[in-house]
């Protein structure tokens, strides 16, 4: 729970420093928004369904090498701050994966960050546990990113969309336009995710 706190603070700090316009959002979602618990069944068709965390080394501390205390002090206009938030994005970029997890069937809910094709073929895409990361904000750390490319194009599907993915997961650190990502899905399936009390509104594969 910690480590989950940590991260929505860092990315609030990110936020903040950020001169990214926020554009349009849905109106129930926040930049920085996480998606609830899962409450699909520990294994689905042989998928493990795994929480963002458990991408994460036990007991890794993202602000580590960057003291919450110095970045409280720094004002928006300050010069130092993206200098700060340059120096975290660096040190985000090599953050460390769980090689345990290579070759694992996993299944697991996130938010669409397109990068190639388009909503109505969508190729490649990263998938990141916040609303608004690597768009309106900087990207997460790189073990909190996994980049999925699909054989079948994905219709549908727009930027910052929520979806379940299911396929076997690699340890595989990726550059892209939109973030490094430490993982790579190859994936099998995908659908909506649907909180409770909400209509599906789109169809996936």
């Amino acid at each position: 729970m910690k480590r989950r706190t940590t991260l929505v603070l860092s990315l609030g700090l990110a936020c903040q420093f950020s001169a990214m316009a926020a554009g349009k959002q849905p109106p129930d979602r926040q930049v920085g928004d996480k998606l609830p618990a899962a409450s699909a069944p520990a294994r689905n068709g042989g998928f493990a369904t795994l929480e963002w965390d458990a991408l994460m080394p036990t007991g890794w501390d993202p602000m580590k090498d960057m003291p919450m205390s110095r970045l409280s002090r720094l004002n928006d206009g300050d010069p130092r701050a993206q200098s700060a938030l340059d120096e975290l994005k660096r040190a985000w970029e090599k953050s460390p994966i769980r090689p345990d997890l290579d070759g694992k069937p996993i299944r697991i809910a996130g938010f669409v960050v397109p990068l190639g094709g388009t909503a109505q073929s969508l190729t490649e895409f990263l998938l990141v546990p916040y609303f608004g990361a690597c768009i309106h904000v900087p990207p997460p750390p790189s073990n909190q990113i996994i980049h999925i490319k699909s054989s079948k194009p994905l219709s549908g599907v727009r930027s910052m969309d929520s979806i379940w993915v299911s396929g076997t997961l690699h340890t595989a650190i990726t550059d892209t336009a939109m973030g490094t990502s430490g993982y790579r899905l190859d994936l099998v399936s995908s659908a909506p995710y649907v909180e409770p009390g909400a209509s599906r509104g789109w169809k996936l594969r």
